[in-house]
């Protein structure tokens, strides 16, 4: 993967909008992030995360926005990250989640985090998703690497691995852990774990269900059950047997003890037979004389019912008369009431209805007040009809009197508006004039920006270069300073040296001659004899070895005093070139320069916050104008329309009225007087009705009377034998007739009483007659027979228990074996799983003694893991250290922290190739640490790179440790990092070491400021 273009805005310490331009950072392979301190570098990476996962990697994700504090509340944070990866060109756009201020009223409005994901096809963006899950998963997908992972392989954090480096086992497998996903390693042994208790839990289980049906099985049989379990089964065997030869042998005993009870009951229950005969035969006897005592009053009960089947055939006549009687009343009433209520209508008289006044109607041939009524009630239905017609006429005057209300209402609302929006047409126009003359004057201001962003940058510049002649100024008065002595000291050297020669050459024959021997040849001139040797003066004869020492000190001197001279031209061109920079501009001068071209920075900035501000609210104010003249002309003609449209309406309102007065005459309105013309024909139909109804209801009582006097002459109630006399003469009475009449519930209860009395009879008749009863004999001791019964029973019941207690103890201890069986039976595949199960729990959690090592499973393969990233860091860390150090892994307690037996194969220690002696981590110098953890932290990259599939990240970043390197070292290490550009890997350092700035030409330097961060190109 190759990042190519990476920009944020408001995100971290960036305020406004920066753009990393990584294509031509990367363009020589090898580039520099550098800043001071908290300027952003780490930002520019925790940007890169989040655009890809939508987080920023390790302790610096929390639950806070990533919203820079910096950036004005309204503005919204966003990062773009362009990239390629598997040969597709994706462009991520990436907004968290934030809040900003709410457009109207106060307080804040969350907005959510939002992706949009495009690949570049054929030349043109194409849309992937806008869905953050669903952006996630194609980017993981796509990278094939977690954000542990692409942290670990592409953003190599020194002070983790570090820590990594001199971890604890169990620390240095959590972060294994992470990077290699070996999280199912560590599931398998707690599978196993969970899985050994959950069979310890089933064989315990099985025990107890065995120990609890031997238990009951050794209650039921009363005796002791044995304590080995291999015994269980012949010991439940002999119990169960024998209880059940026992329970055949009572059956025998039991069955005959049942046989002579059920004899003695069956002589019981014949004694008990002969005396319910004797006492039945003797009850039917009183009961027979008792009915012939009552033989009279059953025949009564015949002539009873006779008199009323006679009485039924007029009981219908005078219930109908009676009806009828009612009905007539009813009628007389209601006509009575009905006229009373036309009584005094128009047109209506009381007399002229035929109805006399007192209240006595006519006979059949005087005349009926109906005509008269009918006749009222149709002039008034024809009158009614007619209103009928012109009720649409009276609802169009009340629309016409709702419709000039409603022009009334718009026509005040229309001149209020017009009123309105012709003062706002009049206030507008300054208005605009004026934001238009803000507007360029913001406009003027903000064009300065750039140009007051470059003179700042130019007056902090020749600040710092003031700052920095003031420093080089005292810096090179101590140099010029030691230059001078350093010159007097080799002068005075050199003196020394050259009079120590010339006193030496001088005193050369003193010194031949003290070297002279007797008998030995001189060495210049090869006598033996020396008759008068060289003496040396009073300071003595100078030897080779002091002349020697005056000249090296001598030329020590001219080496110090060389370098000082350096030393001070060096410090004099370089404050030249700062009093260059400075153009002649003091610390004090260029400090106060510095604050005046801030000052005008920020008005500048200002007023181009304010240009947007203004711009919305020119184009508001031009909007509302344009509107406020179009809703002016509008207005108007609205006003013109409603007028006309009310005038047409009072015109039609004032014809109607006039058509409308006329047709309700008295009446209030036309609906009052259709109503009053329906209410009155209605009532006077009502009235016909009521008088057509009541001469019915008369002519029909008639009849009815009739038909009872013919009723009443065709019967006779009096029969002594209870049949009906017909002779033809009328001597039977209403009154004779209601008196023989029954009801229903009467006539049943005589049917039944008659009928109980026959069947009662009959019975009697019956058990009288009964040969059984009659031709029974003596009655038995049935006292004595009892408690034959009695104690027959109980011995019975004492065998059929005692039978029941051996029966139930043998099925009950036939039903345990068997369960006592199957227990011991399932608890042997239970027993051989758990000691499978036990022993790969052991093994794998690294207590087994199978397992020599100790080492858990998760441990071995992490171990495996471990094993090729110190493989892949050797490679480099040979390199760094010259040769000299070499990482190794070991299982031993003395490699990690004493809890190897737990965590093991995951211990570190370091070779020292020059002493041979394996040395702790924590043992290196801070340089050491340093190289040796970046090689770590390369080679865990290339193997978590390998894991993830191999994924190809050709953008690269070390972040940070460089500042503990000597130069030697320095410069092994950035050899190491330029060698990761095979292959066309680019490698990013991020640090803020001075003396990497000569060493990498291609840098991004991120500078910080009260307002925010901002980041620039150099190289």
């Amino acid at each position: 993967m190759r990042l190519h273009t990476l920009t944020v805005r408001a995100f971290g310490p960036f305020a406004g909008q920066e753009q990393v331009d990584f294509d031509r950072l990367t363009s020589g392979g090898l580039f520099l992030v550098h800043g001071p301190t908290g300027a952003g570098k780490t930002s520019v990476l925790d940007a890169v995360c989040f655009a890809l996962y939508g987080r920023v990697p390790g302790a610096r994700q929390n639950d806070r926005s990533p919203k820079s504090d910096h950036a004005p509340l309204d503005r919204e944070p966003e990062v773009t990250l362009e990239f390629t990866c598997g040969g597709r060109r994706l462009h991520i756009a990436r907004k968290p989640r934030w809040e900003r201020p709410k457009k109207r009223g106060r307080g804040t409005k969350v907005e959510n985090a939002k992706v949009v994901v495009a690949e570049r096809v054929e030349g043109s963006w194409v849309g992937v998703t806008t869905r953050p899950d669903e952006a996630g998963q194609f980017i993981g997908d796509l990278v094939g690497l977690t954000l542990d992972q692409f942290c670990q392989v592409a953003m190599l954090p020194q002070g983790d691995f570090a820590r990594f480096l001199r971890a604890r086992s169990e620390e240095r497998r959590e972060s294994l852990e992470r990077i290699f996903n070996t999280r199912v390693f560590r599931d398998v042994e707690e599978w196993f774990r969970g899985h050994a208790s959950k069979l310890r839990r089933e064989v315990e289980s099985a025990e107890e269900a065995v120990r609890g049906a031997a238990g009951r099985l050794a209650e039921a049989a009363r005796s002791e059950a044995p304590q080995d379990p291999a015994e269980l089964s012949a010991w439940a065997a002999e119990a169960a047997s024998v209880t059940a030869a026992t329970a055949r042998d009572a059956e025998t005993v039991t069955a005959g003890v049942v046989a002579e009870r059920e004899e003695a009951r069956a002589e019981l229950e014949r004694g008990r037979a002969v005396r319910d005969r004797h006492e039945r035969l003797s009850a039917a006897r009183l009961r027979d004389a008792e009915l012939k005592e009552r033989a009279q009053e059953r025949s009564g009960i015949d002539v009873r019912l006779a008199a009323a089947e006679r009485a039924d055939t007029v009981l219908p006549s005078l219930h109908a008369r009676d009806q009828r009687r009612t009905k007539r009343d009813k009628a007389e009433a209601e006509l009575a009431e009905r006229l009373a209520l036309v009584e005094g209508l128009p047109g209506v008289d009381r007399t002229a209805l035929g109805v006399p006044v007192a209240g006595e109607w006519p006979d059949a041939g005087a005349p009926r007040p109906q005509k008269a009524l009918r006749s009222a009630e149709q002039e008034r239905r024809d009158e009614h009809a007619r209103l009928e017609l012109l009720r649409g006429d009276a609802e169009r005057l009340r629309d016409l009197g709702r419709t000039v209300a409603g022009h009334d209402a718009e026509l005040q609302r229309l001149a209020r508006d017009l009123e309105a929006t012709r003062e706002q047409v009049s206030v507008l126009p300054p208005r605009v004039e004026s934001l238009t003359r803000e507007l360029t004057e913001a406009r003027e201001q903000a064009a300065r920006a750039e140009g007051a962003e470059t003179a700042l940058a130019t007056a902090r510049a020749r600040l710092s270069a003031a700052q920095d002649q003031e420093r080089l100024s005292g810096e090179l008065a101590g140099a010029e300073e030691r230059r001078r002595t350093a010159v007097d000291a080799a002068q005075e050297a050199r003196d020394h040296a050259l009079a120590l020669r010339e006193r030496r050459i001088g005193h050369m024959a003193a010194e031949l001659a003290a070297d002279l021997a007797e008998g030995e040849p001189c060495a210049v001139c090869g006598s033996a004899e020396h008759p008068s040797p060289a003496v040396a003066g009073p300071e003595g004869v100078v030897s080779a070895e002091e002349e020697k020492a005056a000249h090296s000190a001598a030329d020590a001197a001219a080496v110090r005093r060389s370098e000082a001279e350096n030393a001070e031209t060096v410090l004099r061109e370089r404050r030249t070139a700062a009093a260059e920079r400075a153009e002649g501009r003091g610390v004090a001068d260029a400090r106060a320069e510095v604050g005046t071209r801030s000052e005008a920075l920020s008005e500048a900035r200002a007023a181009a916050d304010t240009v947007q501000r203004l711009e919305e609210a020119l184009e508001r104010a031009g909007t509302d104008l344009e509107r406020a003249r179009e809703r002016e002309g509008t207005l108007a003609l609205r006003v013109s329309e409603v007028t006309s449209a009310r005038e047409a309406a009072v015109a039609e309102r004032e014809r109607l009225t006039g058509v409308l007065d006329a047709a309700r005459g008295d009446d209030p309105t036309i609906d009052a007087r259709a109503r009053r013309l329906v209410s009155e024909a209605d009532r006077l139909g009502a009235a016909a009705e009521a008088a057509t109804s009541r001469d019915r209801a008369v002519e029909e009582l008639r009849e009815a009377e009739a038909e009872v006097r013919r009723r009443l002459a065709g019967v006779d109630l009096r029969g002594g034998d209870g049949e009906p006399s017909e002779a033809g003469l009328s001597s039977t009475t209403e009154e004779q007739v209601w008196a023989a009449a029954l009801s229903d519930p009467e006539r049943r209860d005589l049917r039944e009483r008659a009928r109980a009395h026959d069947d009662e009879v009959a019975a009697v008749r019956a058990v009288l007659e009964d040969p059984e009863l009659t031709g029974a004999g003596p009655v038995p001791d049935l006292e004595a027979l009892g408690e034959a019964a009695s104690r027959a029973g109980r011995a019975a019941d004492e065998a059929v228990a005692w039978r029941g207690g051996l029966r139930d103890r043998a099925r009950r201890l036939a039903e345990l074996r068997v369960e006592l069986d199957s227990c011991l039976a399932g608890s042997e595949p239970v027993l051989h799983r758990y000691a499978l199960a036990e022993n790969m729990r052991a093994l794998t959690s690294g207590t087994a003694a199978d397992n020599e090592d100790h080492v858990r499973l998760s441990a071995y393969v992490l171990a495996a893991r471990l094993e090729q990233v110190v493989a892949a860091a050797n490679d480099r860390l040979a390199t760094m250290s010259d040769g000299r150090y070499e990482l190794r892994y070991t299982v031993d307690k003395a490699a990690g922290d004493g809890r190897a037996r737990s965590a093991g194969g995951l211990g570190m220690r370091v070779l020292d190739a020059w002493t041979g002696v394996e040395r702790d981590p924590a043992t290196l110098s801070g340089g050491e640490t340093f190289f040796s953890s970046l090689a770590l932290a390369l080679g865990l990259g290339d193997v978590a790179g390998a894991e993830a599939g191999g994924a190809d990240i050709d953008t690269l970043f070390v972040d940070e440790g460089f500042g503990t390197l000597d130069e030697d070292t320095l410069e092994e290490v950035l050899e190491v990092l330029d060698g990761l550009r095979d292959g066309g890997r680019a490698v990013g350092v991020v640090s803020h070491v001075a003396d990497l700035r000569d060493r990498v030409t291609s840098q991004l330097r991120v500078h910080k400021g009260s307002s925010g961060s901002r980041v620039e190109h150099l190289g």
